[in-house]
């Protein structure tokens, strides 16, 4: 594998792309010594085919909105690889969105899957349309005009999307309805659906909590413990609320949270069923903004235009969106002391922040590995589709338990370095690309 000419072809084909590049260089060189030292992959050249998605498809979305005119928005659906099971990843609306998005998001997808050990390959889709704002009914017109193109290309046994930012359990429903409406069968085709119709117990937090349970593996591994750690997480979605649950519930101490408009400070801590519940309806009624939280609790205080990161704490957790947390923040977290620091969102560190963060050795936790909780509770909710029934909740979270135990257990194996330091983001690339790679060879050149 040479690791130089990769990139240069990379870069060469994908012009204009920086987070798909960033992504594939972060998985090329943590995995360049296993694939030198494995010269099978190299015989079939699985590094250069893992690298292209198998498809993208991008289409015209055009909608009613209420005044009658009509709109225009892109759709995305990039199907990344399938050797271990039908593409499964979210749908995101968000005015962010681009093919360059939803390709390094489809990237990691691959890897985070095969990390849960479930029978799923790795996409990613989404329009650039932004739900904020919109009319319910501008919504519901939306989603079944996305539908419409979408379903062409979807199904149980070949892609699943889900939920992600801007999509949650109405926006799911509307795309579901279509799809029935289209396909006139009732299948397993989304996960994030309503409990009353295949969905499954705890996946609006299931990401925030399979991210504390790798946090545990992790303290756990240093011989430390989450009761009384002082946290912060950026973001109050429905991952941030998530996190912020079982934080609380294991006795940790968040004092802070983010928004796009600055961040607040609680020294009593963010750990009441009445604050925690707040983040949701701030999220749903006032389009992020974290300002009336300080509003409404008076043990909160306001900072306007700062990042949350300035703020010290133990374990700090992104739970945002990519590249939130920059050179500058790690270093700032590394000066006031942090210990441990996991990407609960997407790729939420830069490249220079880790590097930091590795440097310092800080025990820092890549997304593809503390946040495959979603996607693996999504892969449980197909396994209760395709048998037709549901599990409790004790039983969902147990299961969830178990995949983020084995996920922190595989980053250990093939993350440790000499110096006893265990280095996460190589761990999980490498136990990631094995369960691809080695079922790709299986199946022949395709």
């Amino acid at each position: 594998m040479d690791l130089k000419k990769l990139m240069a072809d990379i870069e060469a084909k994908n012009p204009a792309q920086p987070l798909y590049i960033q992504a594939a260089k972060e998985v090329l060189e943590t995995i360049e010594d296993f694939v030198n030292e494995n010269p099978k992959y190299d015989k079939y050249s699985i590094v250069e085919r893992i690298l292209e998605p198998e498809r993208i498809i991008i289409f015209k979305v055009t909608w009613v909105d209420d005044k009658g005119k009509p709109q225009v928005n892109r759709g995305f659906r990039v199907q990344h690889n399938m050797a271990i099971g039908p593409y499964k990843g979210g749908i995101r609306f968000h005015p962010s969105v681009t093919e360059d998005t939803m390709k390094f998001l489809a990237f990691e997808q691959t890897f985070k899957n095969s990390l849960t050990t479930l029978p799923m390959g790795g996409g990613k889709g989404g329009s650039d349309f932004d739900p904020k704002g919109k009319s319910e009914g501008e919504v519901m017109r939306f989603c079944q005009a996305f539908m419409t193109e979408l379903q062409k290309y979807i199904g149980p046994e070949t892609d699943v999307p889900a939920g992600d930012i801007g999509v949650g359990a109405r926006e799911v429903g509307y795309m579901y309805g279509q799809y029935k409406r289209i396909r006139d069968e009732h299948v397993g085709v989304l996960t994030g659906k309503g409990l009353q119709w295949g969905g499954s117990l705890i996946r609006p937090e299931a990401t925030g909590f399979g991210a504390v349970y790798f946090l545990g593996g992790m303290l756990d591994a240093k011989k430390d413990t989450i009761k009384g750690k002082r946290c912060i997480l950026s973001g109050f979605g429905n991952v941030a609320w998530g996190t912020a649950l079982k934080l609380a519930e294991l006795g940790a101490k968040l004092v802070a949270i983010s928004g796009p408009d600055g961040y607040i400070i609680d020294e009593e801590g963010i750990n009441t069923p009445e604050k925690i519940a707040y983040m949701t309806e701030l999220n749903e009624t006032r389009n992020n903004v974290v300002a009336p939280f300080a509003d409404k609790f008076k043990s909160a205080k306001f900072f306007p235009g700062r990042k949350v990161w300035e703020v010290p704490c133990e374990i700090a957790l992104t739970c945002a969106i990519q590249n939130e947390l920059d050179e500058n923040d790690a270093n700032l977290l590394i000066k006031n002391g942090v210990k441990y620091v996991v990407e609960v969102s997407n790729m939420g560190c830069t490249a220079e922040a880790i590097n930091a963060l590795q440097k310092a050795k800080i025990n820092f936790a890549p997304g593809k590995a503390a946040n495959a909780g979603g996607v693996a509770t999504s892969g449980l909710e197909m396994s209760q589709n395709a048998m037709k029934l549901s599990w409790n909740r004790e039983e969902v979270d147990e299961k969830l338990k178990g995949i983020m135990k084995n996920i922190h257990d595989n980053c250990v194996k093939y993350g440790t370095e000499k110096n006893g330091y265990i280095n996460y983001v190589k761990g999980a690339n490498i136990a990631g690309f094995i369960k691809v790679a080695d079922a790709m060879i299986a199946q022949g050149v395709y």
